[in-house]
């Protein structure tokens, strides 16, 4: 057999099957052209053989729990890879594609524009519930356990600032919107503890779990765990889309419901910005809108951010793992797509519980391809949040101001909130009024920043930056009290070097580099 992708036609097959010396009658010829496998048959038959063996090995897995209540939830959780692994499977044999021919920009009446609404009455906040996603750990910035108990401005944490955010809210309307943390299995344990020191606070803070699902060998399409308990390594929370079976199987969805509430706000926990906002809630409702997505404008840094398109008329989300490799600049242009998504979200309750009753969730799979610590090739399939948009009516975007969208994943965007660029009240930011240009400075800081320890090793104090309008920082370098970075500041320390910036140094569109240490004299 030679090498390469070779296929087989009918007409292969049946010359195939000529016997020299005799001819084959056109009826025996046509007969085994409609008998010989296509790929297509081919890719089904693989599909259904891949299928089964993996329903097999989560029988197993499911049989390895003892307790019947824990086997009955993870049973659930199974039967949900499953028909994730299902669709992954069945589009991955059809070659299914977004056609880029029929994207386009969303229309207006797809994205309408923020604005303030006089004279709201703040009852209509009983009727609302905060959610923030606490899935994530802070392993990227160098600590350990859940991501939102990193310290990140005065001393409190990501967590800290929204429990003072909603208890303030709670206290200056007299409502009493709730709190909804949705933890992974890597964050669960740590901030049902976390969570205890708030108990005497004005505000009700309840916890529920996401899905756990097994990652599975690229190359023989079968988990890696042989068991329910497993090690960690071997499962992954499937993205935030989980969100709507987390909810309804932990029975809060119908207890919100019973208990008066309409709407669920849901934001990343990292994202500072994401703050309660009546005149977006009064907005909602006014409109009837069963789902909007806080989107924003696009800078140079957003270009990889998903955004909401018109899809045949129909409104979408649109993630640059989607878009086809010979479009990709064209999506990361800011002309045809002007905004992103902040993975702020604003969703009616009740909408949820329709959608999920009629089985209608069908969101677009994020394939995720990861190595082990063993050098073995995985796949974690995902879902995102703002896939469901185009299951709910009158669903649009909302185009909200930078303000609204301050994620911290890096020290770079550390550096920014710890800064005097932002004024801290009640658990909110808002930008300093002395900043000429309210947008908000690019920082980027080099590999020797990346870790918390690191970051705060290096900066005997957080620089004034007020006047920043670009910071690169990249190398040994080590900065000193009471620094001013002003315009554009471009600090490069050359390999085996260091440059120290010493204590009140005023640092204005200035390039440093090479090996530098400054001194009094």
């Amino acid at each position: 057999m030679s090498g390469g992708n070779t296929q087989t036609t009918g007409k292969d097959v049946a010359e195939q099957l000529s016997v020299p010396g005799k001819t084959n009658s056109s009826a025996e010829l046509d007969a085994a052209r409609q008998r010989a496998p296509t790929i297509m048959d081919f890719r089904s038959a693989s599909t259904g053989i891949a299928a089964k063996q993996m329903r097999n090995e989560i029988n197993k897995l499911i049989e390895s729990v003892q307790d019947p209540e824990e086997k009955r939830h993870f049973a659930n959780e199974m039967q949900n890879f499953f028909m994730l692994f299902n669709r992954y499977l069945q589009e991955k044999a059809r070659g299914e594609k977004l056609e880029w021919n029929r994207v386009n920009s969303p229309s207006a009446d797809h994205v309408f524009a923020y604005k303030k609404v006089d004279g709201v009455d703040p009852k209509i906040l009983d009727k609302l519930a905060v959610v923030c996603l606490n899935g994530g750990l802070g392993t990227t910035m160098g600590c350990v356990g859940p991501k939102s108990v990193i310290e990140v401005r005065d001393g409190l944490t990501f967590l800290d600032l929204k429990v003072r955010q909603i208890e303030h809210l709670n206290t200056e309307y007299g409502c009493q919107v709730p709190l909804l943390l949705m933890n992974s299995f890597n964050t669960q344990d740590d901030t049902d503890r976390v969570i205890r020191k708030y108990e005497n606070h004005n505000i009700n803070i309840l916890t529920f779990q996401q899905s756990r699902h097994p990652r599975f060998s690229k190359e023989s399409l079968l988990p890696i765990a042989r068991s329910a308990d497993d090690d960690k390594a071997k499962w992954y929370p499937p993205g935030h889309g989980d969100i709507f079976d987390a909810l309804h199987n932990s029975g809060l969805l119908d207890k919100l419901i019973a208990a008066g509430k309409e709407y669920i706000f849901v934001s990343n926990v990292d994202n500072l910005g994401a703050v309660v906002d009546l005149s977006i809630l009064q907005s909602i409702m006014d409109k009837q809108a069963e789902y909007v997505m806080e989107v924003t404008d696009k800078t140079k840094a957003d270009v990889k951010g998903g955004t909401i398109i018109d899809y045949d008329g129909q409104v979408r989300l649109l993630e640059v793992a989607q878009v086809p490799a010979d479009h990709v600049e064209d999506f990361k242009s800011v002309k045809k797509f002007k905004i992103f998504n902040t993975n702020n979200i604003w969703i009616n309750l009740k909408a949820i519980k329709r959608v999920i009753d009629n089985d209608e969730l069908n969101l677009e799979i994020i394939v995720n391809n990861k190595v082990t610590d063993s050098g073995e090739a995985v796949i974690q399939l995902e879902t995102a949040i703002g896939a469901a948009i185009k299951h709910f009516k009158n669903a649009a975007g909302i185009n909200v101001p930078r303000s609204r969208f301050l994620p911290v994943k890096s020290c770079s965007d550390l550096l920014l909130i710890k800064s005097g660029l932002y004024n801290l009240e009640h658990g909110v930011l808002t930008m300093n009024p002395s900043r000429e240009f309210q947008g908000t400075p690019v920082v980027k800081l080099g590999d020797t920043f990346k870790k918390v320890a690191n970051f705060e090793k290096r900066f005997k104090s957080i620089p004034d930056i007020t006047e920043l309008d670009h910071l690169t920082i990249n190398g040994d370098v080590w900065v000193g009290k009471k620094v001013t970075f002003a315009g554009t500041v471009i600090i490069v320390a050359n390999e085996g070097n260091r440059i120290q910036i010493p204590d009140g140094t005023i640092l204005e569109n200035k390039l440093v580099s090479g090996n530098l240490a400054i001194i009094d004299h």
